[in-house]
């Protein structure tokens, strides 16, 4: 899976929401006393790109949103959630917040949404929609903590360190998030999970 990055105009919101990505970006970076070649350097983004998402002049995918995440050793709702929000303890179907990235596109049509009120604590559960051939395996996944997922339909493949686990309906998966972790859709219906990590990943 490629990196994804739209740049030229954008909706006024859009360019808002990219430039505070970008700042957040940037102010993490220095906060962690990491020069833009350094950041570069342990995503596999090139310098141009880190520049450009950091400028708000770039539209990440979530994979490259990931991997900037992974970099900084934070999680990657930290991008575009606000934190210092008062939250009910109840999320409603419709007010479950997108952690895909800033475009549709970023992951095809993949859906990625919170379950939890926010990122402030210890736990994050995620409402998972996997289209057919939906694949992160460009990008696999490696960071503390402990996860748990469960298949509400369809099927779903789970690779921990390249050994592949199939989830059907009704199955679940318990792993070390330090284990190298990537997933994939290969089959011809719609996959839906509940995806649970503690700490929280994103």
């Amino acid at each position: 899976m490629a990196n994804e990055i739209v740049t030229g105009h954008s909706p006024a919101g859009t360019s808002v929401l990219l430039a505070t990505v970008g700042n957040k970006v940037r102010n993490m970076r220095k906060d962690k006393g990491m020069t833009l070649a350094k950041l570069s350097e342990v995503t596999g983004l090139s310098p141009a790109i880190v520049s450009q998402i950091e400028r708000g002049l770039a539209n990440p995918s979530f994979t490259t949103l990931a991997q900037l995440a992974h970099g900084l050793d934070i999680p990657v709702g930290k991008f575009f959630l606000g934190q210092e929000e008062t939250r009910s303890p109840v999320v409603r179907k419709a007010e479950r917040r997108n952690l895909k990235g800033v475009t549709k596109k970023s992951v095809g049509e993949a859906v990625y949404e919170l379950l939890t009120p926010d990122l402030n604590g210890a736990l994050e559960a995620q409402w998972i929609v996997s289209p057919p051939g939906h694949d992160t395996s460009a990008t696999p996944f490696r960071h503390s903590g402990e996860e748990f997922g469960i298949v509400i339909s369809g099927r779903k493949d789970i690779f921990l360190d390249g050994e592949k686990y199939t989830l059907e309906e009704g199955d679940s998966i318990t792993f070390s998030s330090d284990t190298p972790h990537w997933y994939k859709n290969s089959y011809e219906e719609v996959c839906v999970a509940i995806w649970v990590n503690a700490p929280h990943a994103w």
